[in-house]
């Protein structure tokens, strides 16, 4: 049975990630906005259908929203980024949060943000954001890390690229770019 405190702030948090208002989400699931209401105060479930359009609306899988998720990707990561100031190279790591909603996997890190997509064969692809850059990402996954490549634009509008990692904690992450640029 779904935890009805978990469905009520999936709801709210998910209109409010996208911006939807109560009655345009009732409307995109075919309901009277009374019923999001009852959703959203815990007062009632939604049948399976009505949950399957709910999960639509909401860019997320009907596990997420009934609480019993458990997608490997979710949750507090570390990245290691290569990158290159004044002619010399540098590893920067952060902690980033992944939340996984079907086969996109949303990237939140200190300021930036971005998306990956989930692929065949364990391989992710997506972008990133920040005030003064933006690019691509190109991961592959394996035993509970991911190395890659990112390739963007600088503050100055040049093009950059380094090699980046993924990993549960910040020593995981350390350890994939420091063999993935011993190898460059």
């Amino acid at each position: 049975m779904p935890d009805v405190d978990h469905l009520a702030a999936t709801i709210r948090r998910r209109c409010a990630e996208l911006g939807l208002s109560q009655t345009a989400l009732a409307e995109q699931v075919g309901v009277h906005v009374r019923q999001i209401r009852r959703y959203e105060r815990g007062e009632q479930q939604p049948v399976l259908g009505v949950a399957a359009r709910l999960a639509d609306a909401l860019h997320v899988t009907l596990d997420e929203l009934a609480g019993t998720a458990t997608d490997p990707l979710d949750g507090t990561w570390w990245t290691a980024r290569e990158i290159e100031v004044d002619g010399r190279a540098f590893v920067i790591t952060v902690d980033v949060t992944l939340r996984a909603r079907h086969d996109t996997i949303e990237v939140d890190g200190r300021g930036w943000r971005g998306e990956l997509r989930r692929w065949p064969q364990a391989t992710l692809t997506g972008w990133y954001s920040d005030d003064h850059s933006q690019g691509t990402m190109f991961f592959t996954l394996r035993e509970g890390a991911a190395a890659g490549r990112w390739v963007g634009t600088n503050a100055a509008g040049t093009i950059v690229s380094g090699h980046a990692a993924l990993g549960r904690t910040r020593e995981a992450a350390q350890a994939v770019i420091t063999g993935l640029t011993a190898l460059a």
